[in-house]
């Protein structure tokens, strides 16, 4: 009998575990080359591992839940024939392209090897790092991962009940009355770390929202002149979106101090601008791949990059690199019809750029020949910052930046 071994792939370089979160296929069921057999899940992205084989699933070697190490033998599939050696094959794992130099390591309060030998995966280290804890405290909280090994909800939970020094205990939250006509609906994985995401941010970054209103003519007029052709052409919509990351690569290279992260008392300053992209699933949630070096691409490179992270991220077709290592953020809240808002930063970035819906209005031309009225192509845009490092004049700077860009786009450019 001729098999092959499954083992979990590698899903990125911070990527040491992930989780089985569902089996797609039984023990005894057919199974076709490129056929997701099962889902995994990790701290950052879901994925659907396929069979790099035609052949019958044999074995499952973990349950649902089950957190396997990466290169770790996760099943077995039968080929058929005649007897063979058996071969181990890593599921098909879609790597990411060479970026440019990595961002050095953010230091880990905790050590790799500690004193009590317990393990420690990436995010509970980062997390220990983000809530001031020592090892000591981490060595002592109860974990129920496997081995006793701790897991992020176990040092979530421990966060929450904990009481600091000299501190009052945190105000609980209110109970939720229902009645016999409500449905009660257990919230997704995604939902729920979109949830921590989101409080923890509040609770990091005093948040401030700056707005700027941009006249967005010149890029209409030139995105309705060439979407025809370019569709036809490469079989991809033309969007503002694009343009938009275009103008706020151009922004930051000018006023790099919005391209930062806080450690402490120490504040980052990013090389790379690396654009996160927020992106509305299915179920309403949502999810930011990252646009690397977005200052190095060109308009059409841009094109082609967002429209492919887009496409697989609603397919859940994304990896953990993709979603990791950006250093600002935008959200298009204009698809949706919304003029204008202030969203939450994502961290460890310090800003999030918004743009609304880009509506006609009448508004007053200025020219040296004097005033008048025109109809425009308006947009309101914002950018929401963390004012621990970033005041308001720097983000006025930025958006008026950002707001020159988009208004002196060159329409002769040729895509």
């Amino acid at each position: 009998m001729a098999t092959f071994e499954i083992i979990m792939p590698k899903l990125g370089e911070s990527i040491i575990e992930a989780t089985i979160s569902k089996w797609m296929k039984k023990e005894g069921d057919s199974v076709a080359e490129d056929e997701s057999i099962l889902e995994i899940a990790t701290d950052k992205v879901d994925s659907e591992i396929p069979s790099p084989v035609n052949g019958i699933l044999v074995k499952q070697l973990f349950h649902e839940g089950d957190v396997v190490e990466i290169g770790k033998v996760i099943a077995v599939i039968d080929m058929g024939g005649e007897p063979a050696e058996k071969k181990k094959v890593a599921s098909k794992e879609v790597t990411p392209p060479p970026a440019a130099a990595p961002a050095k390591p953010e230091p880990q309060v905790v050590p790799e090897v500690t004193a009590s030998s317990r393990f420690y995966s990436p995010l509970i280290k980062n997390i220990a790092k983000q809530e001031n804890l020592t090892l000591k405290e981490l060595d002592q909280i109860p974990g129920t991962g496997q081995d006793e090994r701790l897991t992020k909800e176990d040092l979530l939970n421990w966060l929450r009940n904990r009481k600091p020094a000299g501190k009052p205990a945190s105000v609980a939250a209110p109970a939720v009355v229902t009645s016999g006509d409500d449905e009660i609906i257990e919230m997704e994985r995604i939902r729920q770390l979109i949830a921590q995401h989101m409080v923890r941010s509040v609770q990091t970054s005093p948040h401030v929202t700056s707005f700027v209103e941009v006249d967005m003519t010149k890029v209409s007029d030139w995105i309705g002149m060439h979407k025809k052709s370019f569709l036809q052409r490469e079989n991809i919509k033309l969007t503002f979106t694009p343009i938009i990351i275009d103008a706020i690569a151009r922004a930051v290279r000018d006023y790099p101090q919005v391209n930062v992260s806080v450690d402490g008392t120490k504040i980052i300053l990013h090389k790379n601008i690396n654009v996160g992209m927020a992106v509305s699933l299915p179920g309403y949630n949502l999810i930011v791949p990252v646009i690397k070096n977005a200052d190095q691409k060109s308009i059409v490179g841009l094109v082609k990059n967002v429209t492919d992270l887009a496409t697989r991220a609603r397919i859940n077709k994304l990896i953990p690199d993709e979603i990791s290592g950006g250093t600002i953020s935008l959200t298009n809240l204009g698809s949706f019809g919304t003029i204008m808002g202030t969203p939450i930063i994502n961290q460890p970035q310090t800003a999030i750029v918004a743009v609304g819906s880009i509506k006609k209005r009448p508004v007053v031309i200025e020219t040296p020949q004097g005033d008048s009225i025109a109809i425009r192509q308006m947009m309101y845009a914002s950018i929401t910052f963390d004012h621990r490092v970033i005041d308001g004049a720097l983000a006025g700077l930025f958006l008026n930046r950002l707001t020159f860009y988009l208004e002196n786009f060159d329409t002769n450019q040729n895509m």
